[in-house]
């Protein structure tokens, strides 16, 4: 649905910038003349503000056409931040030309300056450039989740500087759930770090298993069997419509303690790797118990 102008301030840019140039006009009439020793800097500023209104005007209209336009969020997010670095920009180079006439002589002093700053700024620019890196290339979005340097989150802000995630697992958890801390780390990380995007090419999901100890005597067709059906029963609840979707499968493998090992792979969502878990486990225990000549658990020295 298309936001309400208000929410932009769009009609308020728009009246601010008609009154300066109205007034830009205005001061060079006749009536005016007995000023004329302020006129000049008067016409300046007037014309400079009208500029710096209209400015913001257009950024505020591009800002109300990625929100209505942009499909995804992660794109809409960094799109948003662009304009309005851009808005920023040329407000600032609107501001230097009214301070200063000779804006070709600050922008040689600015040089020299850049350079200064650029030694003692090398780690806030970098990030930067990490920023522009991130934007355009996209490795991930807002509302991705990623692991960089080992610790795994679902990023919440991209900022020029930094990036912002919600921690899952962690130190303290051996799940997927959210660990409640946010963790903030600087963009050009990633110029040399390994990211991993859950958010790949099967996206919405990701691969992952559960295994459950049998004996060697157990049926494997029939714990085969009652595994697939607890998978595909859940994938079929939560994904209606969806089954081309639903390749689990079973494999086994002996484990550390000679037990024979059971696994089922299954596509899950990232973040619902413990709760589709849980509800495999659910359904298919009761299936696998209730046939004890055909399936044995781990029990004393018993393999």
């Amino acid at each position: 649905m298309e936001q309400p102008s208000k929410k932009y301030g769009i009609r308020g840019y728009v009246v601010m910038a008609a009154v300066f140039l109205a007034i830009h006009y205005l001061i060079q009439l006749p009536l005016f003349e007995r000023w004329s020793a302020y006129l000049p800097l008067a016409l300046r500023l007037s014309m400079s503000l009208a500029l710096v209104m209209i400015i913001l005007l257009v950024g505020k209209v591009l800002e109300r056409v990625i929100d209505n336009r942009a499909g995804e969020e992660g794109v809409r997010y960094n799109l948003l931040r662009i304009n309005r670095l851009l808005t920023l920009l040329f407000v600032l180079i609107v501001a230097a030309s009214f301070l200063f006439q000779n804006l070709y002589g600050v922008v040689a002093g600015l040089g020299l300056i850049s350079l200064i700053l650029g030694f003692a700024l090398q780690a806030p620019i970098t990030s930067f450039i990490a920023w522009l890196y991130i934007v355009f290339r996209r490795p991930f979005h807002v509302g991705d989740r990623i692991e960089i340097e080992g610790t795994r989150g679902d990023v919440v802000a991209i900022r020029y500087l930094d990036t912002t995630i919600q921690e899952v697992s962690g130190p303290y958890l051996v799940n997927d759930r959210s660990s409640g801390r946010t963790v903030h780390f600087p963009n050009s990380i990633i110029l040399r770090s390994k990211v991993i995007n859950y958010s790949g090419q099967l996206a919405p999901f990701i691969w992952n298993e559960t295994a459950l100890q049998i004996a060697f005597t157990s049926d494997l067709p029939f714990v085969e069997q009652c595994l697939l059906e607890a998978a595909r029963a859940d994938f079929k609840e939560r994904f209606p419509g969806r089954d081309g979707d639903n390749d689990a499968s079973v494999y086994f493998r002996v484990n550390t303690y000679a037990w024979l090992e059971a696994v089922v792979s299954y596509p899950v969502e990232p973040e619902d790797t413990t709760g589709r878990r849980n509800r495999i486990l659910r359904r298919a225990l009761p299936l696998l118990n209730a046939q004890p000549d055909k399936v044995r658990f781990p029990e004393g020295t018993m393999r």
